[in-house]
């Protein structure tokens, strides 16, 4: 078996997850980030039933975690560098099979240029070598959080992100197909836009996920006023009409989204409940709203019968801009 992205159902051999640090960065919000990820740490070491590799980005972050978790069994803190918590982009894309495990880095520039932190660009080395893996290194421009994989070549994106000119300038389809081929990707599947209010220009993993071999899971408005019922159905209708690379027709399951989250800046906060992580024996979904968090966790619960689905709340994580999956990185078994 040649290498490839695992789907992240698939087993894992550690989950990296990244501690908020940085009090000029989270202000009034860091203690309360820092109790959400904690929790979240707690999940996935126990039920989740992972080794849970967390970085931490300062020595004031480090104290913090190792007061909050420090005792955890499965819980590993990991001193290290970063510019904000965000792994699932400033980290490696890991690779396995027969051939053992490679680490895939890219250019990270703040998501367009709109945050550019000292660190951030060191993560993937950081990740690569404490994992024990060769990190091969590309020149492209590329976010964890702008693909979704479903373990066999088929790779989920947005337009809005992928083909967005303040990544890789001039970039087409065609352009960013060949680019990813180094992933294993066979078979790009294009939607349109992501979320209202999403500094990463409408990551993927805020809109659309695979949950299974052939199943993509998506939002459906919630309540009136959500702003984000037009990007719902069209990213809907998109994935109805698509095949995957094995050529199985999709099969597209609606979940509820959690409506409209007031932002701290004013507007609508990009929440999602498709920004669950999807550990080895539990399925961690963040919340917002009680009632559209319950029926989201019974639709994940269907989705998901061999594994336990929690919610865990994140509206601390949010004020930065993102949840449970921005926050981590799966290395494979």
């Amino acid at each position: 078996m040649s290498l490839i992205i695992p789907a992240e159902w698939a087993p894992h051999r550690a989950m990296w997850l990244g501690f908020p640090s940085h009090a000029d960065l989270w202000e009034d919000d860091l203690a309360a980030a820092q109790a959400e990820a904690a929790a979240l740490a707690r999940a996935l070491a126990g039920p989740g039933g992972e080794q849970v590799r967390l970085l931490t980005g300062t020595s004031g972050g480090e104290a913090a975690a190792r007061a909050l978790l420090g005792d955890v069994p499965g819980v590993e803190i990991v001193p290290g560098a970063f510019g904000d918590i965000w792994l699932r982009d400033t980290g490696p894309i890991f690779m396995s099979g027969d051939e053992g495990m490679r680490a895939h880095g890219f250019r990270f520039n703040g998501w367009g240029g709109k945050y550019e932190l000292p660190n951030d660009e060191t993560v993937a080395e950081q990740l690569a070598r404490h994992a024990g893996a060769e990190l091969i290194r590309h020149d492209c421009i590329l976010e964890g959080g702008a693909l979704d994989h479903d373990g066999a070549g088929t790779v989920l994106t947005t337009a809005q992100c992928l083909l967005n000119p303040n990544r890789n300038p001039g970039w087409t389809e065609s352009e960013a197909e060949a680019a990813l081929a180094v992933l294993g990707a066979r078979k790009l599947l294009w939607l349109g836009d992501g979320l209202a209010n999403d500094h990463t220009d409408g990551h993927v993993d805020n809109l659309a996920r695979f949950v299974a071999p052939g199943v993509v899971a998506c939002p459906v408005a919630w309540g009136r006023g959500d702003p984000n019922a037009r990007a719902y159905d069209d990213a809907a209708r998109r994935l109805a009409g698509m095949t995957d690379a094995e050529g199985r027709r999709l099969k597209v399951v609606r979940i509820p989204s959690p409506g409209w989250v007031d932002s701290h800046e004013g507007g609508a906060a990009p929440a999602s409940h498709m920004n669950f992580i999807i550990a080895n024996r539990a399925v961690i979904m963040p919340t917002y709203e009680a009632r559209p968090a319950e029926l989201a966790l019974q639709a994940l619960e269907a989705l998901f019968p061999d594994r336990v689905v929690i919610g865990l709340p994140s509206r601390a994580l949010l004020t930065g801009g993102g949840s449970f999956h921005c926050i981590t990185q799966q290395e494979p078994a």
